[in-house]
């Protein structure tokens, strides 16, 4: 029987065709239309570009596309970028994309106020191309880009996250972090970049309570909390969370759990003491129970 020669080629298992590597996508928002061009001229060639020409246009963009990340500018009509990057911090498939502004201001405070509602970088007007691609590859990087956003199995689609919700979740953030001087409705209002009916109507249908309603409540078990877990002194709880004196938090403390704050420590401490736990060991049923909107955590 004739022997079959192997041909050379047979020992090599075929090679997979190369695929090519995706370019991280990046969402440019400004309402110059000067600025975007110069920004599209000096990234086209490195990045896939989305482009929208306003602070709401850009939230639906980010929230449709989901970006690797966006550039916002600061100063824009209707929505600016503080209240923008605030509604993306608060959706759940937008929250983990990194924010760099555009800014032509050089303030501090403006600056800080950019970092503490989400923001990760800011680059300055007028722009720099090294900068520019330095700052964006940096964050990319950072980030572990290009990466999807994936939601859990049983979390929200696009469709099940409604605005009420969304705009409800970054007005609870920014109220839970000025309990000690809370802004009026209508200046949480402003600074999402709504109305104060508008917001009311959220609270309203997420709740069941107004704002000034949800804040009241949010207080008194943040309250609870603190009274109960901790050894603060009862005016520091007082005044961080924005009670307007001792007297004051006290009584609707003693309204709302029927006890004053002190009696309500010393019960609660005694308890724990007589069931063998630490005097500050966290307990079940003293945490504030939570009251945010129905959204994929």
């Amino acid at each position: 029987m004739p022997i079959l020669k192997r041909s050379p080629c047979q020992n090599f298992a075929p090679v997979p065709p190369t695929v090519p590597k995706r370019q991280p996508s990046i969402l440019l928002v400004d309402d110059s239309q000067t600025d975007l061009r110069l920004l599209m001229e000096m990234m086209f060639h490195r990045f896939r570009l989305l482009v929208a020409f306003d602070g709401a246009d850009g939230y639906h963009k980010a929230v449709l596309n989901r970006p690797d990340l966006i550039l916002l500018d600061v100063r824009m009509p209707k929505i600016d970028g503080f209240a923008t990057c605030r509604l993306l911090k608060a959706h759940p498939l937008t929250r983990t994309i990194p924010i760099i502004f555009l800014t032509a201001a050089t303030e501090l405070p403006l600056r800080l106020e950019g970092l503490a509602v989400g923001g990760v970088d800011y680059i300055s007007k007028p722009f720099a191309e090294e900068e520019v691609i330095a700052r964006v590859q940096i964050h990319l990087h950072l980030a572990g880009c290009p990466a999807e956003t994936e939601l859990p199995a049983d979390g929200p689609d696009i469709e099940a996250v409604t605005q009420d919700a969304v705009l409800v979740r970054a007005a609870t953030g920014y109220l839970r972090q000025h309990l000690a001087a809370s802004p009026s409705p209508e200046d949480v209002a402003h600074r999402l970049g709504t109305n104060e009916k508008r917001l009311h109507r959220a609270f309203h249908m997420i709740f069941g309570l107004p704002v000034q309603g949800w804040l009241r409540e949010e207080r008194l078990h943040q309250a609870r909390h603190l009274v109960a877990v901790t050894e603060t002194p009862l005016t520091d709880i007082s005044q961080h969370l924005g009670y307007s004196s001792p007297a004051h938090f006290s009584r609707a403390f003693h309204e709302r759990f029927g006890a004053a704050p002190r009696q309500f420590r010393m019960e609660w401490q005694r308890q724990r003491l007589n069931e063998g736990e630490p005097r500050n060991g966290l307990a079940g049923d003293a945490r504030s129970p939570s009251i945010t909107p129905g959204l994929a955590e």
